[in-house]
């Protein structure tokens, strides 16, 4: 049965006292304080979730002995600097695919061929496509933009090379999805695209999804460390990316390999690894926390992650 919401407010040394009554050890009230009104109560409430205890599988609202309020800052703020680094090869990655979309269509169907939907696929909505593309375009502040709508006519229709600089990774990731891939009539546009990352097309346009989630998740800040990933790769067929190789497709570990391999033709893709290995080996120690992350035992020679 439903009932009304009724908590109040606390000030920071009430929320101070409150963690300590649920059997949080917090040394430092007064740092403690200085933390919470920078991160929020609520924000740091997911990262102090997993140590509760349970009964009846059920978290209840006492903390399991020796839970150390410094050590749930440690793991929010390892948590930020792994998606502060998510973000970045996503960026990477997003504008070699960018670079790679705009040389192909431009000079497959010329500079204003993306609006012509007998190009694409016949199951694609290329109307909503353009739509959106016409949105992204009239909201754009860019100076590029702008003399286009000042010189030319037909705006918002503008030059490939010009949209898809403004379009979202989403937006870029539906324009790759739409593209013609059928060898019998020998159009085979996604393959063209997805040979710059040496995977199959298919695989290329599943992994672009599950990368327009998890880069909303780091755009809104969000937890990545433990998160239990709403949009999930499909099961690939070869044993590297399987259990117990691979344990799941749910944790985070799955979306490193994801981006570990579609890093590879940027020329980034050593220097980012071992800037993820430094960041996470310390926290990996702890067996917990590798298996909330779906990290397997010896995840530093997984044939995928290795060198």
């Amino acid at each position: 049965m439903l009932k009304p919401y009724n908590k109040k407010p606390l000030s920071y040394a009430e929320q101070v006292r409150h963690l300590q009554s649920r059997g949080m050890i917090i040394h430092n009230p007064a740092w403690a304080e200085t933390i919470l009104a920078k991160y929020g109560y609520y924000r740091l409430s997911a990262y102090w979730y997993p140590f509760r205890i349970r009964e009846n599988s059920k978290a209840v609202e006492d903390f399991k002995a020796n839970t150390h309020f410094e050590k749930i800052i440690q793991l929010y703020e390892f948590d930020t600097e792994l998606r502060l680094q998510i973000f970045s090869a996503i960026e990477m990655i997003e504008t070699f695919l960018r670079t790679k979309l705009t040389y192909f269509i431009a000079h497959k169907y010329g500079a204003f061929g993306v609006y012509q939907a007998g190009y694409f696929h016949p199951k694609f909505n290329h109307h909503s496509f353009i739509k959106n593309c016409d949105k992204e375009v009239e909201r754009s502040k860019d100076t590029f933009i702008q003399h286009f709508e000042q010189n030319y006519i037909d705006f918002p229709k503008v030059p490939i090379w010009m949209l898809t600089e403004v379009l979202s990774l989403g937006s870029l990731s539906f324009l790759y999805h739409g593209l013609i891939n059928n060898k019998a009539i020998g159009i085979e546009d996604k393959k063209e695209i997805a040979q710059h990352f040496a995977i199959h097309h298919e695989k290329l346009a599943d992994w672009l999804h599950i990368l327009t989630y998890i880069r909303n998740v780091c755009a809104h800040h969000g937890r990545l460390w433990n998160k239990d990933l709403a949009i999930k790769s499909k099961l690939d067929k070869d044993k590297d990316w399987q259990a117990p190789t691979t344990p799941t497709n749910r944790r985070i570990f799955y979306v490193l390999l994801i981006l570990k391999t579609l890093l590879r033709p940027t020329g980034f893709e050593a220097e980012w690894c071992e800037q993820i290995n430094r960041l996470v080996r310390p926290i990996l120690k702890d067996d917990h926390q590798r298996l909330a992350m779906g990290f397997p035992m010896m995840w530093e020679s997984h044939p995928i992650w290795s060198f």
